[in-house]
């Protein structure tokens, strides 16, 4: 390390997406390199490319070959390929996933080389990454299997809410056949563990959601609840956790219950990040607990519908 500061990667996302104006955007504030020695893992080519669109926000940066020989006073960006690519902004091409799937896999070793003291990663999509080679649904999976985590969560948190998902990308059909005791108890306890351990929280207090719409109503709506859900939560009760539910969503988060928890464990992907993203107001943050090291990435993803025009919001 060439610094006392942390050195942060970040990877480009999807090259036609709005990862690469968003992080030109975020670090044309040259006071981010004051608290974190930043590189960025694209090629100087894209970022200048990119550049000509957002004119209102000068962007300086050091080309790099060497983590070992960072500029610590500048942004830094990492040559990840030395190619002229075809960047079709907002456009869905094999391209575009070929070389976000180069930057992450460059940023991704280098992380676990330990030249890099945490990652940030820009939105992928899921349809062309996987034509390059990548075999899996998003970074969550990739990450687990890269640094061989048992398991990992995927938790979105503001300053208001943070919210866990017992399942990620999975279609609907095969939920219920997903939540088990085993994947909530392991949820739960990585859960549990980045509270105390990441967020400083003694001893956390976790708010469960049912499956079935209003937590089965008693067995009316589904039995996952009362055969599997709230045993289990019963189980984690007697052992001394502080945890609660299993609670239907839409009225819990109605009722702004999850004020009164410092998380909740939601049983699948859009059940707890449709409440979570409306509170949130773009400025949540997806981290990946369960893994030995730091990754975090914005809650959004590679919004081709408005890349390349200058609207992209950095504080998202």
């Amino acid at each position: 390390m060439t610094t006392d500061k942390p050195i942060i990667g970040i990877t480009t996302g999807d090259i036609n997406g709005i990862g690469p104006e968003l992080i030109i955007k975020t670090f044309s504030d040259n006071r981010l390199a004051e608290i974190c020695t930043p590189v960025i893992f694209a090629s100087t080519k894209l970022l200048n490319f990119y550049k000509k669109s957002v004119p209102d926000h000068p962007f300086n940066f050091t080309a790099t070959k060497d983590l070992k020989n960072l500029n610590p006073k500048q942004i830094n960006v990492f040559n990840c390929w030395e190619e002229e690519v075809p960047v079709q902004p907002g456009v869905l091409t094999e391209i575009g996933g070929k070389y976000a799937v180069r930057s992450l896999m460059v940023a991704a070793q280098c992380l676990k080389d330990g030249e890099l003291d945490a990652i940030v990663t820009a939105p992928i999509h899921k349809s062309n990454t996987q034509l390059s080679d990548f075999p899996y649904t998003g970074h969550t999976p990739f990450f687990k299997d890269k640094f061989g985590a048992k398991d990992v969560l995927m938790l979105l948190y503001s300053e208001d809410l943070r919210v866990g998902l017992v399942t990620e990308h999975v279609p609907v059909s095969k939920l219920a056949t997903l939540i088990t005791k085993e994947a909530i108890l392991s949820k739960f306890g990585i859960l549990r563990e980045t509270l105390i351990r990441d967020f400083g929280i003694d001893k956390p207090r976790i708010a469960v959601l049912g499956l079935n719409p209003h937590a089965g109503d008693g067995g009316q709506i589904g039995n996952e609840e009362q055969t599997i859900i709230r045993p289990l939560i019963e189980q984690l009760q007697q052992q001394g956790h502080v945890v609660h539910g299993p609670y239907g969503a839409d009225a819990f988060f109605a009722r702004h219950q999850y004020q009164h928890f410092d998380a909740v464990l939601a049983m699948y992907h859009d059940q707890g990040l449709i409440p979570f993203k409306s509170p949130a107001k773009g400025e949540g943050v997806n981290y990946t607990a369960g893994l030995p090291v730091i990754r975090t990435s914005p809650d959004h993803g590679t919004a081709f519908d408005i890349a390349g025009k200058n609207i992209a919001d950095p504080a998202s």
